[in-house]
C-alpha cells in the first residue's frame, strides 16, 4: 500500500524524498511498537532496519521497551523469588 501526504515545499526543501520516507517509516514503526500494535521484528521490518538497529532507534527516541513501573517490576521479582 502507498500513502500520500502533502507537505509544504519549504518543509521538505532541506531533505531528500528518500530521507523523508525513511524518517516517516521509522517514526511510524516506533509508534506502532510503542502502542503494542506490532511486535519487535515487524516494527524493525517496517522501518527497514535489522532488530539491533531498530532497538538502537527506540533507545534514541526514548521509546519504553518495558511498560511497567519500577514498583511493579520489584513486585514481580519478589513474586518470582517466592516460587
Amino acid at each position: 500500500m502507498q500513502i500520500t501526504i502533502k507537505l509544504p515545499n519549504d518543509f521538505v526543501a532541506f531533505q531528500s524524498i528518500a530521507d523523508i520516507e525513511k524518517d516517516m517509516r521509522l517514526s511510524y514503526s516506533l509508534w506502532l511498537f510503542k502502542n503494542s500494535r506490532v511486535m519487535l521484528a515487524k516494527a524493525a521490518e517496517l522501518a527497514g532496519l535489522d532488530i539491533y538497529h531498530f532497538m538502537t532507534a527506540w533507545k534514541q527516541n526514548e521509546v519504553a521497551v518495558i511498560d511497567i513501573s519500577k514498583e511493579e517490576l520489584l513486585e514481580e521479582l519478589a513474586d518470582m523469588r517466592s516460587l
